[in-house]
């Protein structure tokens, strides 16, 4: 865990009723500054290592935002409508971002854990 690079990948819930989902993987400092920002929705979701909080300033849509700890199991889930600051979770290690209304269908909850590769 948290071996990754920017760059394409795929998610996996554990329990969840959906099969792998498209994720997109930003490690870097350049990547995770520019996340989601400019686009107007996204296929899959983004995980943005390391992380513990997010802010929707400049974003054009709501997202769901998955806190996930160290092991990657889900340690909250936020919608977030554009223009906010999300508070940062302090057991957070990574988050998961992708449109409102993903997350639910995916089967992503506190104390869920999720794969990536």
């Amino acid at each position: 865990m948290g071996q990754w690079r920017d760059g394409a990948g795929a998610l996996t819930v554990e329990g969840g009723c959906a099969g792998p989902v498209p994720l997109e993987i930003a490690t870097s400092t350049r990547a995770r500054t520019r996340g989601l920002l400019g686009r107007d929705g996204i296929a899959g979701a983004m995980l943005l290592s390391p992380a513990r909080g997010v802010h929707t300033f400049g974003m054009r849509f709501a997202i769901d935002v998955a806190y996930l700890d160290r092991e990657l199991r889900v340690v909250a889930v936020r919608t977030m409508p554009p223009q906010r600051l999300g508070l940062p979770r302090l057991r957070a290690r990574h988050l998961l971002e992708a449109e409102a209304g993903a997350m639910e269908g995916w089967g992503l909850r506190p104390g869920v854990r999720v794969g990536v590769r």
